[in-house]
Protein backbone atom coordinates (compact mmCIF):
# COMPACT_ATOMS: atom_id res chain seq x y z
CA UNK A 1 0.00 0.00 0.00
CA UNK A 2 1.10 3.75 0.16
CA UNK A 3 3.29 4.91 2.47
CA UNK A 4 1.88 7.22 5.26
CA UNK A 5 3.76 10.52 3.81
CA UNK A 6 1.41 10.27 1.12
CA UNK A 7 -2.19 11.93 1.66
CA UNK A 8 -5.36 9.43 1.60
CA UNK A 9 -6.54 9.38 -2.08
CA UNK A 10 -9.74 6.54 -2.52
CA UNK A 11 -10.05 5.10 -5.75
CA UNK A 12 -13.98 5.16 -5.92
CA UNK A 13 -13.27 8.12 -8.86
CA UNK A 14 -9.24 7.14 -10.11
CA UNK A 15 -10.69 3.74 -11.55
CA UNK A 16 -13.38 5.45 -13.77
CA UNK A 17 -12.37 4.64 -17.07
CA UNK A 18 -15.08 6.47 -19.36
CA UNK A 19 -15.33 7.86 -23.01
CA UNK A 20 -14.78 11.89 -22.13
CA UNK A 21 -16.27 12.78 -25.67
CA UNK A 22 -19.43 11.73 -27.94
CA UNK A 23 -18.89 10.38 -31.32
CA UNK A 24 -20.38 14.00 -32.66
CA UNK A 25 -17.27 15.45 -30.50
CA UNK A 26 -15.38 13.91 -32.16
CA UNK A 27 -15.93 14.07 -35.18
CA UNK A 28 -15.96 17.29 -35.17
CA UNK A 29 -13.03 18.40 -33.18
CA UNK A 30 -10.47 15.77 -34.58
CA UNK A 31 -10.11 15.79 -38.13
CA UNK A 32 -7.03 13.76 -38.27
CA UNK A 33 -7.52 9.82 -37.39
CA UNK A 34 -3.95 9.85 -38.14
CA UNK A 35 -2.44 11.55 -36.04
CA UNK A 36 -0.24 10.31 -33.36
CA UNK A 37 -1.76 10.69 -30.55
CA UNK A 38 -5.26 9.58 -32.12
CA UNK A 39 -3.29 6.39 -33.18
CA UNK A 40 -1.70 5.97 -29.17
CA UNK A 41 -5.01 6.53 -27.97
CA UNK A 42 -6.55 4.37 -29.50
CA UNK A 43 -2.97 1.14 -28.74
CA UNK A 44 -2.12 2.13 -25.25
CA UNK A 45 -3.77 -0.47 -23.06
CA UNK A 46 -5.87 1.70 -20.76
CA UNK A 47 -7.83 -0.41 -18.46
CA UNK A 48 -4.94 -2.94 -17.87
CA UNK A 49 -2.65 -0.42 -16.59
CA UNK A 50 -5.19 1.29 -14.26
CA UNK A 51 -6.64 -2.09 -12.97
CA UNK A 52 -2.79 -2.28 -11.96
CA UNK A 53 -1.98 0.80 -10.66
CA UNK A 54 -5.13 0.72 -8.04
CA UNK A 55 -3.08 -1.04 -5.67
CA UNK A 56 -1.05 2.59 -4.47
CA UNK A 57 -4.77 3.87 -3.64
CA UNK A 58 -6.89 3.76 -0.68
CA UNK A 59 -10.12 1.49 -0.98
CA UNK A 60 -12.25 2.71 1.85
CA UNK A 61 -10.82 6.40 2.48
CA UNK A 62 -9.75 9.60 1.65
CA UNK A 63 -10.69 12.19 -0.56
CA UNK A 64 -11.88 11.48 -4.11
CA UNK A 65 -8.77 11.97 -7.07
CA UNK A 66 -7.91 12.69 -10.22
CA UNK A 67 -8.68 9.50 -12.63
CA UNK A 68 -5.89 7.53 -13.57
CA UNK A 69 -6.37 7.71 -16.97
CA UNK A 70 -5.91 10.95 -16.79
CA UNK A 71 -2.63 11.31 -14.92
CA UNK A 72 -1.47 8.30 -16.77
CA UNK A 73 -1.77 9.95 -20.03
CA UNK A 74 0.18 12.99 -18.89
CA UNK A 75 2.99 11.02 -17.65
CA UNK A 76 2.80 9.44 -21.01
CA UNK A 77 2.63 12.99 -23.09
CA UNK A 78 4.89 14.79 -21.11
CA UNK A 79 7.77 12.44 -22.51
CA UNK A 80 6.38 12.01 -25.52
CA UNK A 81 6.65 15.74 -26.25
CA UNK A 82 9.49 16.36 -23.67
CA UNK A 83 7.78 18.44 -22.02
CA UNK A 84 7.53 19.62 -17.87
CA UNK A 85 4.44 18.95 -15.97
CA UNK A 86 3.97 22.88 -16.19
CA UNK A 87 4.02 23.07 -19.89
CA UNK A 88 2.16 19.69 -20.57
CA UNK A 89 -0.95 20.80 -18.26
CA UNK A 90 -0.71 24.05 -20.32
CA UNK A 91 -0.84 22.62 -23.80
CA UNK A 92 -3.76 20.00 -23.35
CA UNK A 93 -5.92 22.72 -22.12
CA UNK A 94 -5.03 24.47 -26.15
CA UNK A 95 -4.29 21.55 -27.45
CA UNK A 96 -7.84 19.45 -28.71
CA UNK A 97 -5.36 16.30 -29.65
CA UNK A 98 -3.70 16.79 -26.64
CA UNK A 99 -7.12 16.93 -24.95
CA UNK A 100 -8.62 13.73 -26.63
CA UNK A 101 -5.28 11.52 -25.33
CA UNK A 102 -5.78 12.30 -21.94
CA UNK A 103 -9.61 11.95 -22.37
CA UNK A 104 -10.04 14.88 -20.42
CA UNK A 105 -13.36 16.38 -21.07
CA UNK A 106 -14.35 20.17 -22.08
CA UNK A 107 -16.41 20.50 -18.44
CA UNK A 108 -13.30 20.02 -16.89
CA UNK A 109 -10.80 21.29 -19.00
CA UNK A 110 -10.24 24.89 -17.45
CA UNK A 111 -8.86 23.26 -14.04
CA UNK A 112 -8.87 19.53 -14.65
CA UNK A 113 -5.32 19.35 -12.66
CA UNK A 114 -3.32 21.06 -11.05
CA UNK A 115 0.72 20.40 -12.29
CA UNK A 116 2.36 19.56 -9.01
CA UNK A 117 -0.06 16.84 -8.45
CA UNK A 118 1.90 15.53 -11.85
CA UNK A 119 5.01 15.40 -9.53
CA UNK A 120 3.18 13.56 -6.57
CA UNK A 121 1.82 10.96 -8.76
CA UNK A 122 4.91 9.90 -9.56
CA UNK A 123 6.39 9.57 -6.32
CA UNK A 124 3.21 7.81 -5.14
CA UNK A 125 3.83 5.13 -7.75
CA UNK A 126 7.62 5.19 -7.92
CA UNK A 127 9.60 2.55 -9.23
CA UNK A 128 6.80 -0.09 -8.90
CA UNK A 129 4.19 2.04 -10.75
CA UNK A 130 6.78 2.88 -13.41
CA UNK A 131 7.70 -0.56 -14.30
CA UNK A 132 3.72 -1.54 -14.52
CA UNK A 133 3.01 0.96 -17.39
CA UNK A 134 6.18 0.35 -19.11
CA UNK A 135 5.62 -3.21 -19.06
CA UNK A 136 1.59 -3.00 -20.54
CA UNK A 137 2.62 -0.88 -23.11
CA UNK A 138 5.75 -3.19 -24.14
CA UNK A 139 4.15 -6.78 -23.83
CA UNK A 140 1.37 -5.32 -26.08
CA UNK A 141 3.15 -4.66 -28.79
CA UNK A 142 5.25 -7.53 -28.37
CA UNK A 143 2.37 -9.98 -28.13
CA UNK A 144 0.24 -8.39 -31.20
CA UNK A 145 3.87 -9.18 -33.28
CA UNK A 146 5.30 -5.62 -33.39
CA UNK A 147 8.36 -6.32 -31.46
CA UNK A 148 10.49 -8.95 -32.94
CA UNK A 149 13.35 -10.98 -30.80
CA UNK A 150 16.08 -11.66 -33.56
CA UNK A 151 18.86 -9.84 -32.49
CA UNK A 152 20.08 -8.59 -29.14
CA UNK A 153 21.79 -5.39 -29.58
CA UNK A 154 23.81 -3.78 -26.30
CA UNK A 155 25.61 -1.35 -25.33
CA UNK A 156 26.29 1.19 -22.37
CA UNK A 157 26.00 4.72 -22.18
CA UNK A 158 25.70 7.56 -19.34
CA UNK A 159 22.56 9.32 -18.12
CA UNK A 160 23.89 12.72 -16.93
CA UNK A 161 22.43 14.14 -14.18
CA UNK A 162 20.99 17.74 -13.49
CA UNK A 163 23.91 19.39 -11.81
CA UNK A 164 26.75 21.90 -13.03
CA UNK A 165 30.04 20.75 -13.89
CA UNK A 166 31.62 20.26 -10.02
CA UNK A 167 35.29 21.44 -8.75
CA UNK A 168 36.62 21.04 -5.38
CA UNK A 169 36.18 24.14 -3.84
CA UNK A 170 32.26 24.15 -5.04
CA UNK A 171 31.74 20.85 -3.17
CA UNK A 172 33.43 22.39 0.05
CA UNK A 173 31.26 25.47 -0.39
CA UNK A 174 27.80 23.68 -0.79
CA UNK A 175 28.52 21.38 2.37
CA UNK A 176 28.58 25.09 4.19
CA UNK A 177 25.45 25.39 2.63
CA UNK A 178 23.66 22.13 4.15
CA UNK A 179 25.97 22.55 7.36
CA UNK A 180 23.84 26.09 7.02
CA UNK A 181 20.07 24.61 6.66
CA UNK A 182 21.29 22.57 9.44
CA UNK A 183 21.88 25.37 11.85
CA UNK A 184 19.01 26.81 10.59
CA UNK A 185 16.18 24.58 11.32
CA UNK A 186 17.38 23.66 14.25
CA UNK A 187 18.13 27.47 15.70
CA UNK A 188 21.64 27.17 16.24
CA UNK A 189 23.85 29.87 15.19
CA UNK A 190 27.12 29.35 12.79
CA UNK A 191 29.96 27.48 13.86
CA UNK A 192 32.11 29.11 11.49
CA UNK A 193 32.88 32.90 10.43
CA UNK A 194 30.42 33.20 7.51
CA UNK A 195 31.32 36.66 6.16
CA UNK A 196 34.71 35.26 6.01
CA UNK A 197 33.86 32.31 3.46
CA UNK A 198 31.52 33.94 1.44
CA UNK A 199 34.89 36.47 0.90
CA UNK A 200 36.97 33.66 -0.10
CA UNK A 201 33.95 32.35 -2.05
CA UNK A 202 33.91 35.43 -4.60
CA UNK A 203 37.58 35.40 -4.47
CA UNK A 204 37.99 32.41 -5.76
CA UNK A 205 35.41 32.65 -8.76
CA UNK A 206 37.72 36.05 -9.48
CA UNK A 207 40.60 33.92 -9.43
CA UNK A 208 42.70 32.62 -12.85
CA UNK A 209 43.07 28.59 -13.26
CA UNK A 210 46.49 28.42 -12.28
CA UNK A 211 45.25 30.17 -8.72
CA UNK A 212 42.82 28.00 -7.52
CA UNK A 213 44.68 25.12 -6.82
CA UNK A 214 45.35 27.22 -3.30
CA UNK A 215 42.10 27.79 -2.58
CA UNK A 216 41.24 23.90 -2.00
CA UNK A 217 43.74 24.09 1.04
CA UNK A 218 42.47 26.91 2.34
CA UNK A 219 38.49 25.95 1.90
CA UNK A 220 39.30 22.03 3.47
CA UNK A 221 41.33 24.42 6.17
CA UNK A 222 38.33 26.34 6.83
CA UNK A 223 36.06 23.23 6.25
CA UNK A 224 37.54 20.39 8.44
CA UNK A 225 36.77 22.23 12.36
CA UNK A 226 33.33 22.80 11.02
CA UNK A 227 32.93 19.46 10.15
CA UNK A 228 33.83 18.49 13.40
CA UNK A 229 31.40 21.08 15.21
CA UNK A 230 28.93 19.13 13.03
CA UNK A 231 29.22 16.21 14.22
CA UNK A 232 28.85 17.08 18.23
CA UNK A 233 25.91 18.86 17.08
CA UNK A 234 24.26 15.60 15.57
CA UNK A 235 25.32 13.49 18.12
CA UNK A 236 23.59 15.50 20.33
CA UNK A 237 20.78 15.68 18.16
CA UNK A 238 20.78 11.83 18.12
CA UNK A 239 20.91 12.03 21.92
CA UNK A 240 17.57 14.40 22.20
CA UNK A 241 14.22 12.44 22.91
CA UNK A 242 12.09 15.37 21.48
CA UNK A 243 13.42 15.12 17.90
CA UNK A 244 11.70 12.97 15.23
CA UNK A 245 13.36 9.85 13.99
CA UNK A 246 13.53 10.59 10.29
CA UNK A 247 15.62 14.33 11.56
CA UNK A 248 17.81 12.36 13.06
CA UNK A 249 18.78 9.93 10.54
CA UNK A 250 18.48 12.96 7.75
CA UNK A 251 21.30 14.41 9.82
CA UNK A 252 23.34 11.18 10.12
CA UNK A 253 23.22 10.56 6.64
CA UNK A 254 24.52 14.18 5.66
CA UNK A 255 27.22 13.46 8.54
CA UNK A 256 28.62 10.61 6.78
CA UNK A 257 28.00 12.27 3.27
CA UNK A 258 30.33 15.53 4.40
CA UNK A 259 32.65 12.80 6.06
CA UNK A 260 33.17 11.37 3.02
CA UNK A 261 33.99 14.49 1.00
CA UNK A 262 36.35 15.33 4.04
CA UNK A 263 38.76 12.21 3.54
CA UNK A 264 38.07 12.83 -0.34
CA UNK A 265 39.78 15.96 -0.44
CA UNK A 266 42.16 14.67 1.96
CA UNK A 267 42.85 12.66 -0.95
CA UNK A 268 42.91 14.74 -3.52
CA UNK A 269 45.57 17.00 -1.80
CA UNK A 270 48.15 14.48 -1.54
CA UNK A 271 48.33 14.06 -4.85
CA UNK A 272 45.85 11.21 -5.99
CA UNK A 273 44.89 11.07 -9.54
CA UNK A 274 42.02 8.24 -8.98
CA UNK A 275 39.46 8.17 -6.20
CA UNK A 276 36.73 5.79 -5.68
CA UNK A 277 33.30 6.76 -5.38
CA UNK A 278 34.11 10.02 -6.15
CA UNK A 279 31.37 12.23 -5.07
CA UNK A 280 30.57 14.91 -7.47
CA UNK A 281 27.38 16.65 -5.92
CA UNK A 282 25.99 16.53 -2.81
CA UNK A 283 22.99 16.71 -4.07
CA UNK A 284 22.86 13.68 -6.56
CA UNK A 285 25.32 11.78 -4.21
CA UNK A 286 24.67 8.77 -6.58
CA UNK A 287 26.35 10.38 -10.08
CA UNK A 288 29.89 9.59 -10.65
CA UNK A 289 32.10 10.58 -13.17
CA UNK A 290 31.90 8.36 -16.01
CA UNK A 291 34.45 7.84 -18.82
CA UNK A 292 33.89 6.11 -21.98
CA UNK A 293 36.35 7.12 -23.83
CA UNK A 294 34.87 9.05 -26.50
CA UNK A 295 36.98 12.75 -27.13
CA UNK A 296 33.58 14.65 -26.47
CA UNK A 297 32.82 14.82 -23.53
CA UNK A 298 35.72 12.89 -22.13
CA UNK A 299 34.06 13.13 -18.91
CA UNK A 300 30.61 12.95 -17.86
CA UNK A 301 28.65 13.32 -14.58
CA UNK A 302 25.83 11.03 -13.91
CA UNK A 303 24.91 6.61 -13.69
CA UNK A 304 25.60 3.86 -15.99
CA UNK A 305 22.73 2.86 -18.33
CA UNK A 306 23.13 -0.26 -20.02
CA UNK A 307 20.61 -0.67 -22.50
CA UNK A 308 19.67 -3.45 -25.46
CA UNK A 309 17.47 -3.19 -28.53
CA UNK A 310 16.67 -5.21 -31.40
CA UNK A 311 17.05 -4.89 -35.21
CA UNK A 312 13.69 -3.30 -35.55
CA UNK A 313 15.08 -0.35 -32.91
CA UNK A 314 13.13 -1.16 -30.04
CA UNK A 315 14.54 -0.64 -26.31
CA UNK A 316 14.16 -4.03 -24.79
CA UNK A 317 15.74 -3.56 -21.83
CA UNK A 318 17.14 -0.87 -19.70
CA UNK A 319 19.33 -1.17 -16.36
CA UNK A 320 20.72 1.62 -14.18
CA UNK A 321 23.79 1.35 -12.27
CA UNK A 322 26.14 3.16 -9.68
CA UNK A 323 29.60 4.31 -11.50
CA UNK A 324 31.30 2.60 -14.34
CA UNK A 325 31.30 -0.69 -14.29
CA UNK A 326 32.79 -2.94 -16.82
CA UNK A 327 30.78 -3.83 -19.82
CA UNK A 328 32.24 -7.24 -19.40
CA UNK A 329 30.36 -7.77 -16.53
CA UNK A 330 27.53 -6.52 -17.30
CA UNK A 331 26.83 -8.94 -20.81
CA UNK A 332 25.87 -11.79 -18.56
CA UNK A 333 23.26 -9.80 -17.24
CA UNK A 334 21.85 -8.07 -20.33
CA UNK A 335 21.49 -10.92 -22.64
CA UNK A 336 19.47 -12.57 -19.30
CA UNK A 337 17.34 -9.61 -19.06
CA UNK A 338 16.52 -9.61 -23.36
CA UNK A 339 16.03 -14.12 -22.95
CA UNK A 340 13.21 -13.27 -19.90
CA UNK A 341 11.28 -10.41 -21.68
CA UNK A 342 11.29 -11.48 -25.06
CA UNK A 343 10.79 -15.35 -23.96
CA UNK A 344 13.16 -16.73 -26.02
CA UNK A 345 16.68 -16.63 -27.17
CA UNK A 346 17.64 -14.43 -30.33
CA UNK A 347 19.40 -15.41 -33.52
CA UNK A 348 22.15 -12.95 -33.28
CA UNK A 349 23.76 -11.45 -30.55
CA UNK A 350 25.86 -8.60 -31.25
CA UNK A 351 28.21 -6.08 -29.37
CA UNK A 352 31.52 -4.03 -29.45
CA UNK A 353 35.05 -5.13 -28.37
CA UNK A 354 33.81 -3.85 -24.45
CA UNK A 355 31.83 -6.46 -23.98
CA UNK A 356 34.66 -9.17 -25.24
CA UNK A 357 36.07 -11.67 -23.16
CA UNK A 358 36.69 -15.48 -23.19
CA UNK A 359 33.95 -15.98 -20.27
CA UNK A 360 31.51 -14.13 -22.40
CA UNK A 361 31.89 -16.33 -25.33
CA UNK A 362 31.94 -19.67 -23.20
CA UNK A 363 29.07 -18.92 -21.63
CA UNK A 364 26.69 -17.25 -24.27
CA UNK A 365 24.40 -20.28 -25.00
CA UNK A 366 24.50 -22.20 -28.25
CA UNK A 367 20.63 -21.48 -29.01
CA UNK A 368 22.24 -18.22 -30.18
CA UNK A 369 23.20 -18.43 -33.81
CA UNK A 370 25.73 -16.05 -34.21
CA UNK A 371 27.77 -14.02 -31.76
CA UNK A 372 29.45 -11.24 -32.41
CA UNK A 373 31.62 -9.64 -30.26
CA UNK A 374 33.27 -6.90 -31.99
CA UNK A 375 35.04 -8.69 -34.53
CA UNK A 376 33.91 -9.63 -38.04
CA UNK A 377 35.80 -13.10 -37.30
CA UNK A 378 33.13 -13.79 -34.99
CA UNK A 379 30.46 -14.66 -37.58
CA UNK A 380 29.97 -16.62 -40.68
CA UNK A 381 31.18 -14.65 -43.80
CA UNK A 382 27.40 -14.24 -44.97
CA UNK A 383 26.75 -12.69 -41.43
CA UNK A 384 29.79 -10.09 -41.47
CA UNK A 385 27.98 -7.45 -43.43
CA UNK A 386 24.57 -7.94 -41.12
CA UNK A 387 26.44 -7.67 -37.78
CA UNK A 388 28.60 -4.98 -38.57
CA UNK A 389 25.43 -2.77 -39.55
CA UNK A 390 23.63 -3.65 -36.56
CA UNK A 391 26.34 -2.78 -34.65
CA UNK A 392 26.59 1.02 -36.22
CA UNK A 393 22.61 1.13 -35.68
CA UNK A 394 23.06 0.16 -31.81
CA UNK A 395 25.41 3.83 -32.19
CA UNK A 396 22.70 5.04 -34.01
CA UNK A 397 19.61 4.50 -31.45
CA UNK A 398 21.34 5.49 -28.47
CA UNK A 399 22.27 8.79 -30.26
CA UNK A 400 18.35 9.28 -30.86
CA UNK A 401 17.37 8.04 -27.57
CA UNK A 402 19.53 10.48 -25.91
CA UNK A 403 19.07 13.31 -28.00
CA UNK A 404 15.27 13.30 -28.89
CA UNK A 405 13.90 11.15 -26.34
CA UNK A 406 15.12 11.79 -23.03
CA UNK A 407 17.95 10.08 -22.62
CA UNK A 408 20.43 12.77 -22.31
CA UNK A 409 20.17 13.89 -18.59
CA UNK A 410 17.95 12.61 -15.92
CA UNK A 411 15.36 15.16 -14.12
CA UNK A 412 14.83 13.21 -11.07
CA UNK A 413 17.14 12.48 -8.31
CA UNK A 414 19.49 9.75 -7.09
CA UNK A 415 19.27 6.23 -8.50
CA UNK A 416 16.20 5.59 -7.40
CA UNK A 417 14.89 9.47 -9.84
CA UNK A 418 17.15 8.04 -12.65
CA UNK A 419 15.48 4.32 -12.74
CA UNK A 420 11.55 6.24 -12.72
CA UNK A 421 12.92 8.68 -15.18
CA UNK A 422 14.78 5.69 -17.17
CA UNK A 423 11.27 3.56 -17.78
CA UNK A 424 9.56 6.89 -18.90
CA UNK A 425 11.71 7.75 -21.53
CA UNK A 426 11.61 4.04 -22.32
CA UNK A 427 7.94 3.89 -23.12
CA UNK A 428 7.89 6.95 -24.89
CA UNK A 429 10.68 5.87 -27.08
CA UNK A 430 8.92 2.63 -27.89
CA UNK A 431 5.71 3.92 -28.89
CA UNK A 432 7.73 6.66 -31.16
CA UNK A 433 9.75 3.41 -32.26
CA UNK A 434 5.97 1.73 -32.88
CA UNK A 435 4.54 5.22 -34.43
CA UNK A 436 7.79 5.19 -37.13
CA UNK A 437 6.83 1.95 -38.59
CA UNK A 438 3.24 2.70 -38.44
CA UNK A 439 3.92 5.78 -40.59
CA UNK A 440 6.62 3.30 -42.92
CA UNK A 441 3.83 0.98 -43.59
CA UNK A 442 6.04 -1.83 -41.93
CA UNK A 443 3.70 -3.59 -39.65
CA UNK A 444 2.38 -6.60 -40.52
CA UNK A 445 -1.56 -6.76 -40.89
CA UNK A 446 -2.15 -9.06 -38.32
CA UNK A 447 -0.49 -6.64 -36.30
CA UNK A 448 -2.56 -3.64 -36.88
CA UNK A 449 -6.17 -5.86 -36.57
CA UNK A 450 -4.84 -7.19 -33.05
CA UNK A 451 -3.79 -2.96 -31.87
CA UNK A 452 -7.68 -2.50 -33.24
CA UNK A 453 -5.98 0.01 -36.28
CA UNK A 454 -7.41 -2.06 -39.03
CA UNK A 455 -10.41 -4.23 -39.67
Amino acid sequence: MIESSFEEVSFRRVTEEQEAFSKAWVETQINDSTNELVVLRQVIPWQFIINQLTQFYETNSGRLGKPLRVMVALLILSRLRALSDDKVVEQVKENRYMQYFCNVPDTEIANFVDPSVLCRFRQRLGEKGMTIIETEVFELLQQSGVIKRDTLMMDSTVLSSNIIHPNDVLLIYKAFSKMCIFASSHELPFWWNQSHLKKQWRAFGRSKEGERASYLKEFYALFTPALETFCTHVEMLKASEKDLESEKEKAQNLLTLLTLLKDQTQQKLSGEQHIDNRIVSLDEIDARPIKKGKSHPSCEFGTTLQMSFNRQGFMITTENLIGNPSDKTLYGNTLNLFVHRMHGYPDVSVTDMGFRSRENIKNTPKSISHVFLGRSDDVATDQQEYCCKARSATEGFIAVAKHFRGFGKSLYHRIHGDKVWTLMCQTAYNLKKFLQLYRDEKLEEKSLIMLGLSV
